[in-house]
């Protein structure tokens, strides 16, 4: 057990622990016949070897790109190999054009569980393509833009300057859902989209999401971002009210997602110099603290009622990560000295209690006073990618300096 606390602003800190984190993932995470095993318990053992997810599928690739670019090691760049054809062997469908959103995967023989197209899954593919390309693999130039031209022709709601969320397998019938999660994952991946290709057409389509969502949108609802909404895009104040531990649209505000968004417009300033990028992201992270620090156990509690009361004091570990990484942006863009305390104070409690430091990588959920919930480590859908893409990104900012 590593009771010591490092100083988390080092690059030296940083690297070794994306390299710890991706140490827990090495032993297991490759499937012989392609692609990724999705399911860890805390002990880093698979414990459902046959159950692929898009969102798992697509945050490998990234992870792993990344990772390449950090430490050049020739086995993560395989494995971005590996992860782009699985996606396109197994996930792609050539005759929609869309995604398999779940898959059985038995000794490489395929089944599709689930083939719903969901914006949310697509944002994860261009992500993964952005991050593909940027490690040299040519071919993912092509499949980004057609998987952006997918959603231009089927999700893009123009009137709104918004992503619909979900059609059918054959993009026939749309959900009448809308939501501001879908919106958010695609703002992030076509800025890595703009960063890989330099295609102004991503970076525009990012800053009208930005500027939709954090502006107009959350006008609505005082100034902060709301989950859901109907087909005219008003908050629906009702959806999940009785499902808040949703895994992708849980009920209230989500502090994890203002500071998310805080964080994108705070990428977004780096090529544009609006002041409201800075100004919003700062009243977004600002207001989301207030609401969902815990004083008395410490770290982000996980969602907050519209009258401010914390309606899920449950710790998830992407809240804390992505806060973290925002602080570090804002304090960046500031100077104010509030950020860099907040950076610490989320680190320091991270590193205590979602840091398993006897196994590596991040707990995924804790109860309000830090107890483990279960032991699976990483579920379909976790993959570390906040918590290391949170580190990345933290160093690319401390290397710039």
């Amino acid at each position: 057990m590593n009771s010591t606390q490092p100083n988390f602003s080092s690059p030296a800190f940083i690297k070794q622990h994306i390299a710890d984190t991706l140490a827990f993932y090495e032993p297991n995470v490759d499937d012989p016949h392609g692609g990724f095993y999705q399911n860890f318990s805390d002990n880093g053992e698979v414990f459902d070897p046959k159950t692929r997810h898009l969102v798992s599928s697509t945050r490998f690739v990234f992870n792993y790109a990344r990772a390449y670019l950090t430490f050049n090691d020739d086995k993560h760049l395989a494995r971005v190999k590996s992860g782009v054809a699985f996606i396109r062997q197994a996930h792609f469908n050539p005759q929609t054009q869309g995604y398999n959103w779940l898959l059985n995967v038995n000794e490489g023989q395929v089944k599709v569980l689930d083939d719903t197209n969901h914006c949310y899954g697509f944002a994860f593919v261009i992500l993964a393509y952005s991050w593909a390309l940027r490690v040299g693999i040519t071919e993912a130039r092509d499949f980004l833009a057609d998987t952006f031209d997918t959603m231009e022709r089927y999700f893009w709601d123009n009137e709104a300057g918004l992503y619909k969320d979900q059609y059918n397998g054959d993009f026939s019938v749309c959900d009448p859902y809308r939501g501001q999660n879908a919106n958010m994952h695609t703002c992030e991946a076509l800025i890595a989209a703009y960063e890989a290709t330099n295609d102004p057409r991503y970076l525009d389509r990012a800053m009208l999401l930005a500027d939709n969502m954090v502006n107009r949108q959350a006008a609505l609802m005082g100034g902060l971002i709301w989950e859901h909404y109907d087909p005219q895009w008003q908050p629906d104040l009702e959806y999940n009210k009785h499902d808040p531990k949703n895994l992708f649209r849980p009920w209230g505000f989500q502090p994890g997602h203002q500071t998310e968004w805080a964080k994108l417009l705070m990428f977004l300033a780096k090529y544009q110099s609006q002041p409201w990028l800075v100004e919003r992201a700062q009243a977004l992270f600002d207001a989301a603290l207030q609401a969902a620090w815990d004083d008395k156990h410490g770290g982000i509690c996980y969602g907050f009622a519209p009258d401010m009361s914390v309606c899920d004091g449950e710790k998830y570990f992407w809240v804390q990560a992505e806060t973290l990484s925002c602080a570090a942006y804002l304090h960046h863009a500031t100077g104010k000295e509030k950020y860099q305390q907040w950076y610490d104070k989320i680190w320091q409690y991270s590193w205590q209690h979602m840091v398993d430091h006897q196994y590596g990588a991040w707990f995924r959920i804790l109860t309000q006073d830090n107890q483990k919930i279960d032991d699976q480590k990483s579920p379909i859908g976790k993959t570390d990618y906040h918590t290391m893409g949170a580190c990345f990104d933290v160093l690319a900012l401390i290397e710039t300096k």
